[in-house]
């Protein structure tokens, strides 16, 4: 009998995150987001340590920062096994006037990878659809003024055949382009030390396989 080969696993530190998400800010910057949607949990903690980075003198106070919830590979109560990887489910959303909060702001996307791009296909287009009901309640010669302009960003971005696409016009942003491994983040180690120490261990055979 055949065994399951264990994918590849890529452990990813507090610091290269920190540093991937600040060399992206700067591009980042000329999309003047006024507000950050972080798809939880994964986008919480790039979105907080972009928020730093995109600090702008002209602008009073911070960047808010909205959270919506989507999952795609977590099991949930009532879900069946078919349902797990296949179909992207709402767990979390910005409210009931959700097209109102949105109009005419300039909106990042955050999320920590960009893996299918299922979840952040109907991430988009839920929101576009939410703000396309509210603008039809406008009179038309005020619709375009309004209309929400978004953007995505990711920490990582896998070099694979994706399963949705993203619309052309969207501005897109991945912090690194890496091949199709198990991404393992330190946000979800529970043994944070243990996890750097692998972390720097695989970097060292890697270093040395290259020598």
């Amino acid at each position: 009998m055949a065994t399951i080969q264990e994918p590849e696993h890529l452990r990813v530190t507090y610091n290269e995150v920190h540093n991937l998400i600040r060399d992206s800010a700067k591009k980042i910057a000329e999309f003047k987001p006024d507000m950050l949607i972080a798809i939880g949990g994964g986008g919480f903690f790039p979105a907080r340590v972009l928020r730093t980075f995109l600090k702008n003198p002209d602008r009073k106070g911070n960047i808010p920062i909205h959270a919506i919830g989507l999952s795609l590979y977590e099991s949930l109560p009532g879900m069946t096994a078919e349902q797990i990887g296949a179909e992207v489910i709402r767990t979390q959303w910005l409210g009931p006037e959700s097209g109102k909060l949105l109009l005419g702001r300039h909106a990042l996307i955050v999320d920590e990878v960009d893996d299918s791009r299922k979840t952040l296909h109907y991430a988009i287009t839920e929101l576009q659809q939410d703000v396309e009901r509210e603008l039809a309640k406008l009179p038309e010669s005020e619709r375009e003024a309004k209309r929400t302009k978004f953007a995505v960003f990711v920490v990582h971005n896998k070099l694979k055949p994706k399963l949705a696409e993203l619309p052309a016009d969207i501005p897109y942003y991945a912090g690194d382009e890496i091949e199709d491994v198990w991404l393992d983040y330190p946000w979800e180690a529970q043994d944070i030390e243990e996890h750097d120490r692998l972390a720097e261990e695989a970097k060292a055979k890697k270093r040395q396989a290259q020598s």
